[in-house]
């Protein structure tokens, strides 16, 4: 975290809003998340298949879809979304507005594509959906994606999953692209986690952050559902007894994109109200000018191990309490094999000798 000395924030006076001068996406990042990529970078071929679907596909054709097919936010059209646009693009100090579009689709539901200028798209779904400050928690979530570099990868997962439809008829290469698109899909799950952080702090309203993961899972009205009833569901998930029940959690949670909606609310509930989450608001958080321009690969496994461990060790899951006690096993393993044999190597021990460059 940044010295006390250097801590800044910007309030909007007409909102009591707390704005975030240079924010580091570290501030808000998963652990998990940044790990997940790290890892999902030294997948064998992952670098040659970004390289190729990048290639394969164009950006311009797709930003051209959006243009003609959904409509472009701006001062004229939907403008209070165009508001909240420039609002979040100001509370998380981006240099630019990202373009906005609102498509047609009754699924609630929002994106943020491209590689190089990346932008935004929500479904009228969505906007029907939400009151004004649900749509600053889901245009800022969506501005996290943006900051924190997400939607290369993003972008990378939706073409593979529209080329994995016409190449199951080939088995070798199938097979290697489901790898590629499972590694991506656990590396989203966690970035969307991320994002949610993000759009808390475009809006630092947690009820309406909440009102939207209600809503995302099945809730028609805020009316209808009881919060302590609803936030107990998650509490119920993570605490099955029966190792058959995590089993299950396991085998349908990856094959999914996104976070389920429930332990997705509770988690940035419990984030709401952390430390961490008041620390930044109070200015105490990373700038960009602070970070290293390469992040080490080990930087962010070890972090993302950490984060794994705390959830294990919290945790009444059968399956994870034995994952705690293998890992917690082979991390002392090779804690004794390092201190025997690794002063005789100045190499850095974490970082992989042939980990694929982006």
């Amino acid at each position: 975290m940044s010295d006390d000395t250097n801590n800044s924030t910007t309030v909007d006076e007409s909102t009591s809003r707390v704005r975030f001068p240079g924010i580091s996406p570290r501030a808000y990042e998963h652990p998990a998340d940044r790990g997940a990529l790290a890892t999902l970078r030294t997948v064998p071929g992952f670098a040659a298949v970004l390289k190729a679907v990048s290639g394969a596909f164009t950006e311009r054709g797709e930003r051209l879809m959006a243009l003609a097919s959904a409509i472009r936010v701006g001062e004229k059209q939907y403008p209070t979304l165009h508001r909240l646009r420039n609002e979040c693009t100001e509370t998380l100090d981006l240099d630019t507005p990202p373009q906005l579009f609102v498509a047609r689709d009754p699924a609630f539901s929002a994106m943020t594509i491209g590689l190089d200028e990346p932008f935004i798209v929500l479904t009228t779904g969505l906007v029907d959906s939400l009151d004004t400050e649900g749509l600053r928690f889901a245009i800022g979530h969506e501005m996290g994606h943006v900051l924190s570099g997400h939607a290369v990868y993003r972008t990378m997962l939706i073409r593979l999953l529209n080329l994995q439809q016409g190449m199951a008829w080939m088995p070798a290469g199938y097979w290697g692209l489901r790898a590629i698109i499972a590694a991506l899909m656990e590396w989203f799950r966690k970035a969307e986690l991320s994002c949610d952080r993000a759009g808390l702090l475009c809006g630092q309203d947690p009820a309406a952050a909440l009102r939207v993961h209600m809503l995302l899972a099945g809730g028609l009205s805020p009316s209808d559902v009881d919060i302590p009833s609803f936030l107990q569901q998650a509490n119920e998930y993570e605490s099955v007894e029966d190792i058959r029940d995590s089993i299950l959690k396991l085998k349908y949670v990856s094959a999914m994109s996104h976070p389920l909606a429930v332990v997705r609310a509770a988690q940035l509930q419990k984030w709401a109200a952390s430390e961490e989450y008041r620390s930044i608001l109070a200015g105490d958080y990373p700038r960009r000018t602070d970070d290293e321009p390469h992040n080490t690969w080990s930087e962010d496994v070890r972090s993302a191990a950490k984060s794994y461990k705390d959830s294990w060790s919290s945790s009444t899951d059968p399956l994870a309490k034995i994952l705690g006690e293998v890992g917690d096993a082979i991390s002392g393993t090779a804690n004794k094999v390092w201190n025997k044999f690794g002063q005789k190597s100045d190499a850095e021990p974490d970082e992989p000798a042939n980990s694929a460059k982006d």
